[in-house]
């Protein structure tokens, strides 16, 4: 079943584990000693981040290192870009506000 990517970052613990992985790719285990969780749950999620291809998988040896996917990341900012475009046009509107308010009591 393919997911969206949207379902999987929706998840804490999902949001927790792109964190992670961001810097440095890391093994299912390193990841799951960060969380107070089991390996099982821990390979679950990188499996919806893995088929919502947010991660990628690199086999080196005998281990199995997760990295996040940049790409797939862009698309969640390009959507994302439309509603930060909306909310600094009324954090603009509301300095003009409050400069105007300040000048007022001056």
């Amino acid at each position: 079943m393919r997911r969206d990517i949207f379902q999987a970052i929706a998840d804490p613990t999902r949001r927790a584990i792109i964190t992670l992985i961001a810097l440095q790719a890391m093994t299912p285990n390193a990841i799951a000693d960060n969380f107070n969780t089991t390996r099982q749950s821990v390979s679950k999620h990188l499996r919806i981040l893995s088929e919502c291809q947010l991660v990628k998988q690199e086999q080196q040896g005998r281990e199995i290192y997760y990295s996040l996917e940049i790409e797939k990341m862009k698309e969640i900012d390009k959507w994302i870009e439309q509603f930060r475009k909306i909310w600094e046009t009324r954090f603009n509107q509301l300095d003009k506000v409050l400069s105007t308010i300040k000048t007022q009591k001056k």
